[in-house]
């Protein structure tokens, strides 16, 4: 298989788990939903999207910085990233269950005119200032992708990453707005939780493991 389709298909295998896990940006989505309808949570969901090339976008460039100067300070981050795996794997199998709920405040506004801009704003803002989205993606690109992947490659990863995220957010503001849906989330929630930091601890070893470039 193509080095390539092997990087990309590890960057998702890991970025599936932090998308389906329950955060800021789900409540957002679904409070969009239920309190200025579908749409709306759409359109919001690609301001999330947009926040997440962002991340990307920096993450790239300030990694192709870092490997032009010193491939030995490109190493020190790359050990910073297994770090932060391990400690948000660790996080995540000490989490309890999620409650997703929408605030009684929210469920009660009467469904009010909302700009499509404000719509992507509200998702691209709440994503974009999160400080967690920065160690994230510096942990996963500098640990899995390899420094010499071509840069064009690297923002073809951010796009399919952005675009899966954007797919299941839509799906979360057509499908999960229901109090049946959400019921059922939270209670998966835990084992979504053990699963994730399962995966997040093992790459870290794996790649603590491995012999600094």
């Amino acid at each position: 298989m193509h080095a390539y389709m092997i990087e990309l298909i590890s960057l998702m295998a890991i970025f599936s788990f932090a998308i389906i896990s329950p955060g800021a940006d789900l409540a957002m989505v679904m409070r969009q939903a239920l309190v200025h309808g579908r749409r709306q949570a759409i359109i919001t969901s690609f301001g999330i999207g947009a926040a997440l090339m962002f991340h990307v976008s920096y993450t790239i460039l300030g990694l192709g910085l870092i490997i032009s100067q010193s491939v030995y300070l490109f190493n020190i981050v790359k050990w910073l990233g297994v770090a932060y795996l391990v400690y948000i794997g660790i996080k995540a199998l000490r989490a309890g269950r999620t409650e997703i709920t929408v605030s009684p405040e929210a469920q009660g506004e009467a469904a009010k005119a909302q700009s499509a801009l404000k719509a992507f704003t509200l998702g691209f803002a709440a994503n974009a200032l999160n400080p967690k989205a920065v160690f994230f993606f510096l942990s996963i690109f500098s640990t899995i992708v390899h420094a010499h992947t071509p840069m064009a490659i690297k923002f073809g990863y951010g796009t399919v990453m952005a675009s899966c995220l954007i797919l299941w957010f839509v799906g979360v503001s057509t499908f999960m707005t229901t109090p049946r849906m959400r019921a059922a989330f939270s209670r998966a929630s835990k084992w979504i939780d053990r699963t994730s930091g399962v995966v997040f601890i093992a790459l870290g070893i794996k790649l603590a493991t491995e012999k600094a470039a």
